[in-house]
């Protein structure tokens, strides 16, 4: 018996390969898209880790200010504590170096200015190796470089031509020419290492540093000491702590591509749910005779569930292959950032783990078992003497809404919800109760709209046969429509919020990017090292005839926590109306700036709403501690703004620079908004300004090639969700055109029998593809109207609770009715295609043949 059983689950799969090919895809795809998200991210995390470890070794505190730098004295009164044993100061910069010798493009370099003589204590790969032929002493020699592989690749220099290698080096105050005399161990990006004074003296940061390494003495307590130099601006973090600010950065875009991966997953449970039961009602003569012969129920349902079995094991096992390779290859093209860019500079190597594969393989298993329990259980409680009879399949209950507006139900309350531990758990569960919920309801759907179309076939044969085979077995017509819906609404989700972020940057774009005009240091990132325009030549600037206004900004960064990512804080002048330049969500408060009582008035983002609980009109204690001056009591800061920010995801602080330069006593910029003359010539233009700064090296870019490189950067961001929304769309096509192909298939005797009643060939074609249509109709319509619904939940519940920004809902009609119409006409073709194949058999012999 059980070889009898065996032999008709193999000969059901043999006999429908593309219907069991799409359930064994879709549980493919589900598993290696979830393997391959959680691939790279953990490659990309112990690399990045990695690099941290080698590049700042691993000391028992570090010191660093929560803005601008350190004063020197830290590092007298640190390295001094009876409880230190080794005090390592730190200056870093990012700064553009270029080969003397002829080369054309700088390279962006990291510079770290340290004790070159202590340093191999703390960490050994940051020691200066002194090349041969040049002087020892050169570790502490003034302009003297020591290069990393990868610095040393870039600028086209060996080993061999290092003593005495001439580079150009540019930083905010000009071009410096410095020498190589040698190379460090440290992997990674492009790294320069040179004594802590020659750094000082080159940056002309005298007395200041970026961060203080500490090494303590055998015994000590560590949290004592981090309470004794903690203070104020000032933060004392531990080993693990540069990791996990990573790790927090880039922990809600991999759980959000986990998550519709794990969607892409239910998809393919779905359709493993509806080929098995379309394969259930196609052989429900085969499993009542073999009822009849001895096959108890248990053994009915086992065999459903072995073909589960087996579709979910081969679609796990080929995932987890297929998962292996796109990571391997994402790591390769996109450098481990997962396209967000949160690993930037770090080129990681695969680092494949079994226990990570077993677990999505097991997942990719469940799926497919959980799709075939419902048809395993109509196998199961099949009637044999009535299925016999032809009439198993008309005795149906009517399908009760209830339970599916239950589930919709839950969904709404559980999107009301509020994150746990940052992630948006509750709207996760939403999504599926409201995908769960909305395929449950096909069946009364189903049902409702043949009742009230059957009314209107009376006296058109042709149309009530193609609506009353739906009317008497609609259970198959609602899987039909299931896969339909399940397929396309997945992929209307996408679409539904890609647009709708997509066009959301675009406006905010619009806003942010005004000016025609903008400079900035070339080749360095936003923040302290890209200020170079000072008082003097902003001012220069500005008189040149050819510029009708200008407007000048500076962006630095603040950490209000050793554990969290940096914010941003934006410099720039925002006047008494600060909604013409910052895109405000609510209309801002108005704050004297000529009353001091009523405190400083700042403008912060939706990120930082969620994240730190401030609300417009609230003071805000965190940033005064953060940016108070050394002696001065902290000032009194009042959020009288929320305004929309789609770049910086963990927060930025707009304030008046004029605020900002009485604070700090620091009234330089970074980036310079210009407005030209309607007759204005760019190009002399551009001239005229690098005449007035020769020594810097500027670049000038336009604002519609800012929008432009943002939005390229927006869908390189988004590549993964465009790939996944392809693949969802694939998987629909591909599996409506396997279910419907095998429902028409099946019904060879029916068509030979229409024949013999005086059907043509062509009406019989003609009633399949009416059906093909209104089922992909119907589906097309529920599928986007459940898509749209997701999509709802996507953009004004998960993306506020995971980025914490908001947008408005598009709805980008024509893409979405292309993605319906696709879905109606493969569904029709295909029905149309194999009713050709069923249709063209010998009348006689469709008859006459059996089971």
């Amino acid at each position: 018996m059980l070889s009898l059983l065996r032999t008709i689950s193999w000969q059901s799969m043999r006999h429908h390969p593309w219907r069991t090919l799409a359930a064994v895809a879709a549980v493919m795809l589900g598993v290696a898209l979830g393997l391959s998200v959680q691939l790279i991210n953990a490659s990309a995390q112990s690399e990045f880790s990695r690099a941290v470890r080698t590049v700042q070794g691993q000391p028992d505190l570090a010191l660093s200010a929560s803005h601008g730098m350190l004063p020197a004295s830290l590092f007298a009164e640190a390295g001094t504590r009876a409880d230190v044993a080794l005090a390592i100061p730190w200056l870093e910069a990012s700064v553009l170096v270029r080969n003397a010798g002829g080369q054309e493009k700088p390279v962006a370099v990291r510079l770290l200015g340290t004790d070159t003589l202590g340093v191999a204590a703390l960490a050994p790969a940051m020691m200066p190796r002194v090349a041969r032929g040049a002087d020892r002493l050169a570790i502490i020699a003034p302009d003297t470089l020591f290069l990393n592989a990868s610095a040393i690749e870039a600028l086209g220099l060996t080993e061999d031509t290092l003593p005495d290698a001439r580079m150009q080096i540019a930083i905010a105050s000009g071009r410096h020419e410095v020498r190589v005399q040698g190379t460090i161990a440290a992997p990674g990006a492009p790294t320069a290492v040179m004594d802590i004074g020659a750094a000082q003296d080159l940056l002309q940061r005298h007395g200041e540093l970026s961060r203080i390494d500490l090494q303590l003495q055998d015994g000590s307590d560590i949290d004592t000491v981090r309470r004794a130099l903690q203070r104020g601006s000032v933060l004392a973090s531990v080993p693990g702590d540069s990791t996990q600010r990573v790790d927090n950065l880039s922990r809600a875009y991999r759980v959000n591509l986990t998550v519709l991966a794990l969607v892409a997953l239910f998809t393919g449970a779905f359709l493993v749910y509806s080929v098995l039961a379309l394969s259930v009602a196609q052989r429900a003569p085969q499993l009542a005779l073999l009822a009849v012969l001895g096959v108890t129920p248990r053994q009915r349902l086992a065999l459903v569930l072995a073909e589960a079995g087996i579709i979910g094991v081969v679609g796990s096992a080929a995932g987890v292959a297929l998962g292996s390779l796109l990571a391997a290859l994402a790591l390769r093209l996109l450098g481990g950032d997962l396209g967000g860019g949160y690993f930037a500079g770090v080129q990681p190597e695969l680092q494949w783990n079994a226990v990570t594969a077993g677990i999505y393989g097991a997942l990719g298993l469940a799926a497919a078992c959980v799709g075939g329990w419902w048809p395993a259980r109509q196998a199961q409680a099949l009637p044999p003497a009535q299925t016999l009879k032809g009439l198993g399949a008309m005795a149906r209950t009517p399908h009760r809404p209830w339970p599916a507006l239950a589930l919709l139900l839950a969904s709404a309350l559980l999107a009301l919800v509020p994150p746990v531990a940052g992630l948006p758990i509750a709207a996760y569960v939403a999504v599926g109760c409201l995908l769960v919920g909305g395929i449950a309801l096909l069946p009364w759907v189903v049902q409702s709209l043949l009742k009230a179309v059957l009314p209107l076939s009376r006296g058109h044969a042709l149309a009530m046969l193609a609506l009353e085979r739906p009317h008497r077995m609609r259970g198959v017509a609602a899987v039909a429509v299931g896969g339909v819906v399940a397929s396309l609404s997945l992929a209307v989700a996408l679409t539904v919020m890609v647009t709708s972020f997509r066009t959301s940057v675009s406006q905010w774009l619009e806003t942010v990017v005004p000016a025609p005009l903008y400079v900035r240091a070339a080749g360095l990132p936003a923040g302290d090292d890209a200020v170079i325009f000072g008082p003097g030549q902003m001012m220069a600037i500005s008189r040149l005839p050819d510029i009708e206004r200008l407007q000048a900004q500076r962006v630095s960064s603040l950490r209000l926590s050793a554990t969290q990512a940096a914010i941003t804080l934006i410099a720039r002048p925002l006047g008494t109306d600060p909604e013409q330049v910052l895109p405000m969500v609510a209309t801002p408060e108005k704050i004297s700036p000529d009353t001091p009582s009523q405190g400083i008035p700042v403008y912060v983002s939706e990120a930082i709403e969620a994240l730190y609980g401030v609300h417009q009109g609230s003071e805000w204690p965190a940033l005064a501690n953060a940016m108070k001056a050394d002696g001065q009591p902290p000032p009194r800061f009042v959020v009288a703004g929320i305004w929309r920010d789609y770049v910086r995801q963990f927060g930025a602080v707009a304030i008046d620079s004029a605020d900002y330069a009485h604070l700090t006593g620091d009234a330089r910029t970074s980036d310079l908004a210009i407005w030209p003359r309607p007759d204005a010539d760019l190009a002399r233009l551009q001239q005229q300004i690098t005449a007035t700064m020769p020594q810097a090296a500027l670049e000038f870019t336009t604002s519609g090639a800012i929008r432009a490189r943002s939005l390229a950067i927006f869908d390189r961001t988004f590549a993964v969700t465009y790939w996944l929304q392809m693949v969802a769309i694939g998987i629909g096509l591909f599996g409506v055109a396997a279910s419907f192909s095998a429902q028409v298939l099946a019904r060879r005797k029916e068509f030979g029998l229409l024949a013999h009643l005086g059907f043509t060939r062509a009406q019989i074609l003609g009633v399949v593809a009416a059906e093909g249509a209104a089922w992909t109709t119907v589906g097309a319509v529920a599928g986007t109207g459940l898509g749209v619904a997701v999509a709802a939940v996507l953009i004004h519940v998960v993306n506020p609770q995971s980025f914490h920004w908001t947008m408005d809902l598009r709805l980008p009609w024509p893409r979405l009715a292309l993605l319906a119409s696709a879905l109606v006409a493969s569904g029709t073709l295909t029905a149309w295609i194999a009713g050709r194949a069923a249709a063209g058999r010998s009348a006689i012999l469709a008859v006459k043949e059996d089971w």
